[in-house]
């Protein structure tokens, strides 16, 4: 890497965590003093996609009118700390997303994140992980769109692991229909091992959905499987269920 290269990463860096405080600092306004909620959810998108079109990095969205009229349950792949804010930026604003607990103990993070529409689930405490997952059957059966990053976390290395149960188990019992999307460019922009953003233009595809009346609403495992299957065939990344040899069919 050359020593100008450096420079220009060293600056776009700098300049990018300058865009993301500026516009995180209106979401909070926002969340802090609109009481109208889904005024203060789509003012908060409104500041969040901005944090990529003042970054020089304004996503290709394709596929939006694969999105349904009504609720959905959208399911992503997880490469970045960008991709929640790249999918709260463009989605609609309707819909809410599911994250994990740990957040809670942030407590600006949590504030913006709950006064934004967000639902947390515990992952590693068993009673509060079941409280949060009825929560979130609720939210579905009383017509929420939801959108999960099903994975849980995301990793170094890239590829695409086992989805957990929650979002699909959400969808079947709320009857609706799942929506798999597909987001890439977000690894090369932020790494899970690196806090410096580089300047790469992601790009999130939204895939047609599945709808109640398939085959794969049998049950919860079939709907994961096929949900990430589609996924995995519009990105260029691995299986990693297949490469380590785990089944992919988690709960």
């Amino acid at each position: 890497m050359t020593h100008v290269t450096v420079i220009w990463r060293t600056l776009y860096g700098l300049y990018g965590w300058l865009v993301f405080i500026l516009c995180a600092a209106i979401a909070l306004l926002a969340t802090i003093l609109v009481p109208y909620a889904p005024l203060r959810h789509q003012l908060a998108a409104l500041a969040t996609r901005a944090i990529f079109i003042l970054g020089g990095v304004p996503a290709r969205i394709e596929g939006l009118e694969n999105l349904p009229a009504g609720n959905a349950v959208v399911v992503a792949n997880h490469a970045s700390f960008v991709d929640g804010f790249l999918l709260k930026g463009y989605l609609p604003y309707r819909f809410s997303f599911v994250i994990k607990g740990e957040m809670r103990n942030v407590p600006v993070a949590h504030f913006l994140l709950r006064r934004s529409g967000s639902k947390f689930v515990e992952r590693h405490e068993q009673s509060g992980s079941s409280r949060d997952a009825r929560q979130i059957v609720r939210a579905a059966q009383e017509g929420n769109s939801l959108a999960f990053f099903p994975e849980g976390t995301f990793y170094q290395e890239p590829g695409v692991g086992r989805f957990r149960a929650g979002a699909f188990v959400s969808a079947i019992r709320g009857d609706m229909p799942v929506v798999p999307v597909a987001i890439s460019g977000t690894r090369e922009m932020m790494p899970a091992n690196r806090l410096w953003p580089w300047p790469v233009r992601p790009r999130v595809l939204v895939l047609p959905p599945i709808f109640p009346g398939d085959s794969a609403f049998d049950n919860h495992k079939l709907l994961a499987e096929t949900a990430r299957q589609k996924i995995l065939a519009v990105i260029d990344e691995p299986d990693l269920c297949r490469v380590s040899g785990e089944n992919s069919n988690g709960d």
